[in-house]
């Protein structure tokens, strides 16, 4: 990390111990597992976040599909009368 920086970051008693028991199983630092945990964690959000607003530009544009109507297809599910796939909007 040529650009690394410090950060505090206040964590349970439970998290720490587990922590330094990984860093000890896998011969690695604390501090690497737990910038590596922060990036995994970061790049999730982003991704989720990202996701959400794509989500919502679709319904902005009008396509989706009723609550209702994915209630009842989906409560179909399993049966014999399975219904199809509600179409988007």
């Amino acid at each position: 990390m040529d650009d690394s920086t410090t950060i505090t970051v206040r964590v349970s008693q439970s998290v720490k111990n587990r922590l330094e028991d990984l860093a000890e199983e896998t011969k690695r630092s604390k501090s690497s597992l737990a910038a590596e945990g922060i990036a995994a964690f970061i790049e999730l959000e982003e991704r989720q976040i990202e996701g959400i607003k794509k989500a919502l530009t679709s319904l902005d544009q009008g396509f989706g599909v009723a609550h209702d109507e994915v209630e009842t297809w989906i409560a179909s599910w399993d049966t014999d009368d399975e219904l199809p796939t509600p179409k988007a909007v």
